[in-house]
């Protein structure tokens, strides 16, 4: 059975010590997307790598319709007006992941950004396609704005959404439709990181040069990103929806966004249409702030543990962003 030995027009510009570890723990290692679909394959580890998970003031799980919340609470008494909080969307192209997954980042967060979070367990594809996804996640968000206060001790005012990948995507979505609720829900900052913008996006490279340039990079091909996108979005006529493919907004609703923050991997697929969709939320007046991680694949976020400086880099960096949006940075 084939495994995921680097390409060799990939190896010399990826990060030296992703290459020990991808040669070490995953070259060995058939590719999902090669596979015949099994829904087990959601019960290994997404990504390998990971942190440990930090020791909080309590972690907590609550029901809602069709999915659940798991809540990280920091330690100590929140202060006047509640704690802050950031609802973050897991990865996993849609179809992989699970409530389990980036609990370490979610740690991270909370202790570092002083902030409850709350992260979600949407429902997946193939079981579950578009848009259940986005239906579960913005109920979520609902849920928190809501209930937030008695539930959780939060400010309903200081609320801040993240995701990576497939939550990236989910995450960009929700800051819309987070203005368009009666009453609107005020959010202070998006966190985007390696979001999927545009799921029309073709190996052609053609109006993104990374889809060629990255075709066979490590993690995520464009054989693996189809293969997500084919679960998730079977009829091909919903991928020009704005609520699939984000960067399909218009301009009206896109300058709704609350201020950003996009995260980008030099040798990720995904690279191009996450820096055209910081440049369209530019374009309409958004205050955007973006970083491009050079050296790095896709999935360095959940590869902060001892493994590799730049997934460390890349945490410290959102923890600080988010921090610094909702003016716990250094308290």
């Amino acid at each position: 059975m084939a495994g995921q030995p680097i390409d060799p027009e990939i190896l010399p510009r990826l990060d030296p010590e992703y290459v020990q570890f991808h040669n070490k723990y995953i070259a060995h290692l058939p590719a999902p997307h090669t596979l015949p679909w099994n829904p087990n394959m959601r019960n290994g580890e997404t990504v390998p790598g990971a942190a440990v998970i930090l020791k909080v003031g309590s972690v907590k799980d609550y029901d809602l319709s069709k999915t659940k919340v798991r809540v990280f609470t920091p330690e100590g008494t929140p202060p006047e007006g509640g704690w802050p909080v950031y609802c973050w969307y897991h990865g996993g192209g849609w179809t992989l992941g699970s409530i389990s997954a980036e609990n370490a980042f979610c740690s991270r967060i909370c202790t570092g950004a002083k902030c409850v979070v709350a992260t979600v367990d949407y429902r997946l594809a193939p079981e579950h396609p578009y848009p259940a996804a986005v239906e579960d996640s913005l109920e979520t968000l609902q849920w928190v704005y809501e209930k937030g206060s008695s539930l959780l001790h939060i400010n309903p005012a200081r609320i801040a959404l993240g995701g990576s990948s497939a939550g990236g995507n989910i995450a960009a979505i929700l800051s819309m439709q987070a203005a368009q609720l009666t009453p609107p829900i005020p959010l202070v900052l998006a966190q985007l990181v390696v979001p999927v913008t545009d799921n029309t996006a073709q190996t052609t490279g053609d109006p993104y040069p990374s889809w060629k340039e990255c075709a066979n990079t490590v993690w995520l091909s464009c054989g693996r990103m189809t293969w997500f996108r084919d679960f998730y979005v079977p009829n091909a006529s919903d991928r020009t929806k704005w609520d699939c493919s984000p960067i399909f907004a218009p301009n009206e609703l896109l300058a709704k966004s609350p201020p950003t923050w996009v995260a980008v991997m030099e040798l990720d697929i995904l690279r191009d249409e996450g820096l055209a969709y910081a440049e369209k939320l530019r374009s309409v007046g958004v205050p955007v702030a973006h970083k491009m991680y050079m050296g790095a694949p896709h999935q360095i976020l959940a590869m902060d543990g001892t493994v590799l400086a730049i997934g460390r880099e890349l945490v410290a960096d959102a923890t600080r962003n988010l921090a610094e949006a909702f003016g716990t940075f250094n308290l």
